[in-house]
């Protein structure tokens, strides 16, 4: 199984806007599930204790690192990407790694 994490910290903007741009990520990442083959599972955590250093985290399961590789450039990985992430991420922190 290979995991895939990453830490998002967003740009400025009004909390208000931050809570919808989070939702946002959340629901499309989340609805890659079933779309993408060698995707076992992903989960956007939005909440966060006080104590944080980023907004949001996505933590992935694939079935091999060569299904994490095809899930970077799958088309429907890319539109949420460029469209719901890209535009508002401050600093991306990424950790793959096999269990």
């Amino acid at each position: 199984m290979t995991r895939h994490i990453i830490l998002w910290t967003l740009k400025e903007m009004p909390e208000a806007e931050k809570a919808r741009v989070k939702a946002g990520i959340k629901a499309g990442l989340e609805g890659l599930a079933g779309q993408i083959p060698g995707l076992v599972s992903i989960r956007v955590e939005t909440g966060r204790l006080p104590s944080s250093t980023a907004d949001l985290m996505l933590d992935a399961a694939f079935e091999s690192p060569a299904a994490l590789a095809a899930y970077a450039v799958h088309p429907a990985h890319q539109a949420v990407a460029n469209t719901k992430v890209r535009p508002f991420t401050a600093l991306r922190s990424c950790l793959d790694f096999e269990e």
